[in-house]
């Protein structure tokens, strides 16, 4: 009997520690659930991913320039000839399993700037050639929202389509791919993979108040905020500034926190702008750093997705700094729906007298957090139940009966 052969692809090892905590939620489901699996990567950085996980990988892209821009006629001709090449290597590589999982992430969206022909068109690729070779994708808990680019939105659509599974991390994600036309009759939801790691939940403080975990961004808005991109990043930044330093001024110690390296250049400039000995900035290399963070805080208040996912995971409570609806539907789905905030629109003031609120309920929050969080690990349980009954039959590891598509 030869062991079931499984692919992970993704922009995994790149830098975006959620993108790399999905990975590690779907590596323990394999490892612990089909300890035989063959396991390997197609992903942004095989050698991160390599180092760090202990699985070969590839990388994702011929070409290696592929996310700079390209100005001169070679560089042009290079992204060209690297599409078409991509198109034969992702082939190749898909071809070469069982089974191929794209693990979270928000792989149907354009909640941040993207162009159609970078990853909308890998994993149309990898999702067409899934088709073709009969080995089985599966879109498992990805996010996914409205498109308003036609090329984007119909690569996305294609994508999702050609996949043997879908599931979603919130009811708007599906919502989100009906309106495109996609048939999600069949398709779940269930929580953001990040859920099911494991970590040791924070404990209510004791004392004067604590620390406060600020989770920044490199935000500039939307795929589709282009035109205003500087404008909404300065604003961004301002208020997020003035709002450390309201803190700062109560006598509170801050923790910046991030959750991609392209974050780096706003934490330097709160660092300069506010200069304090309370403001310090966390070297978080994983999801599980992050939550030792936001576990030793009184408070969080975030920007980043899967910042936000860390600290409600640990129990702390938690105001969002808003930039797409996801982040609206995950504290509403924690129960802390009402601590959101515009991260376009960051109004220093409104957010302290939010914040000041949000800690008045503290106790209360955290045993709702406790509640919900209970919840999510049931029924992150159920997903990959489900996830081994498409596709990883009872009935043996024949390979045939694995690629039957519907």
């Amino acid at each position: 009997m030869n062991p079931v052969r499984v692919g992970v692809f993704g922009l995994l090892g790149s830098g975006n520690l959620g993108n790399d905590g999905s990975l590690e939620a779907v590596l323990g489901y394999l490892r612990a659930e089909h300890p035989e699996a063959v396991v390997d990567a197609l992903c942004g950085g095989p050698e991160v991913v390599t180092a760090r996980y202990a699985i070969p990988a590839t990388r994702l892209h011929w070409y290696r320039g592929e996310y700079r821009t390209a100005s001169r006629a070679g560089a042009v001709a290079g992204k060209a000839l690297g599409k078409l090449v991509d198109a034969f290597r992702t082939a190749a590589w898909v071809r070469r399993h069982d089974v191929v999982i794209v693990p979270g992430m928000g792989v149907l969206e354009a909640t941040l700037p993207l162009r159609p022909w970078g990853f909308p068109y890998a994993l149309f690729l990898l999702c067409a050639s899934g088709r073709l070779a009969r080995t089985p994708v599966a879109l498992l808990g990805v996010g996914a929202g409205p498109i308003q680019n036609r090329p984007t939105r119909a690569l996305v659509r294609w994508s999702a389509r050609l996949a043997s599974y879908r599931s979603y991390r919130d009811a708007q994600s599906r919502d989100a791919m009906r309106e495109m036309g996609v048939d999600t009759e069949r398709d779940e939801v269930h929580p953001d993979l990040a859920f099911s790691l494991p970590t040791l939940p924070s404990s209510a403080p004791s004392g004067p108040p604590g620390p406060v975990c600020v989770g920044v961004m490199d935000f500039h808005g939307g795929n589709d905020d282009r035109d205003r991109a500087e404008e909404i990043h300065r604003r961004y930044l301002d208020g997020t500034t003035r709002f450390v330093r309201a803190l700062v001024e109560d006598g509170r110690p801050v923790r910046l926190i991030t959750g991609d390296a392209c974050d780096a250049p706003v934490v330097a400039a709160i660092l300069d702008a506010v200069d304090s000995p309370l403001v310090t900035a966390a070297q978080a290399a994983s999801l599980a750093d992050l939550m030792k963070e936001t576990a030793a805080a009184d408070a969080v208040v975030a920007t980043r997705y899967h910042n936000l996912v860390c600290a409600l995971k640990v129990g702390t409570p938690t105001l969002a700094l808003s930039y797409a609806a996801k982040s609206d539907a995950l504290m509403a789905e924690m129960g802390l729906g009402a601590y959101c905030h515009p991260a376009r629109e960051v109004d220093p003031d409104r957010l302290l007298d939010q914040f000041r609120a949000l800690e008045k309920r503290a106790a209360e929050l955290r045993r709702t957090l406790a509640e919900r969080n209970a919840v999510a690990a049931r029924r992150l349980g159920d997903q990959f139940t489900a996830l081994t009954t498409a596709l990883f039959p009872t009935a043996g590891h024949d390979h045939g009966a694995r690629k039957v598509l519907p």
